[in-house]
């Protein structure tokens, strides 16, 4: 990778349904940093959900070695929030997965060449 990353581009970097298997919800572009400036991860069901996010290094595995949220009760009817700051180089992903269906997370960050 060249380049000093002084030009990042905000996006939204994924969104949907999360799953009972680990699932991609964003790979880094080649030649790419991605900054992860926050995520939300909503429950519309009537029971809680435990949720796992993680940041997957090139040719890594998503579990505990990698994990940035790890069997993290999301309540019933409500929004959990992630604020920070991580960085995930190039065709790193970010892979969730939950206990069971009924929770959508919404990824946002930017993106650096």
């Amino acid at each position: 990778m060249s380049g000093n990353y002084q030009n990042i581009i905000g996006a939204q970097l994924g969104q949907g349904e999360i799953t009972a298997a680990y699932t991609i919800f964003y790979k880094v572009p080649p030649n790419t940093r991605t900054y992860i400036k926050q995520f939300d991860i909503c429950n519309t069901t009537v029971a809680a959900i435990t949720v796992y996010v993680s940041l997957v290094p090139t040719g890594g595995t998503a579990g505990t070695t990698n994990a940035i949220l790890y069997n993290t009760t999301v309540a019933a009817y409500s929004t959990l929030q992630w604020c920070g700051a991580q960085i995930i180089n190039a065709s790193g992903t970010i892979q969730v997965r939950a206990s069971a269906v009924g929770c959508t997370i919404t990824i946002t960050g930017g993106e650096a060449q």
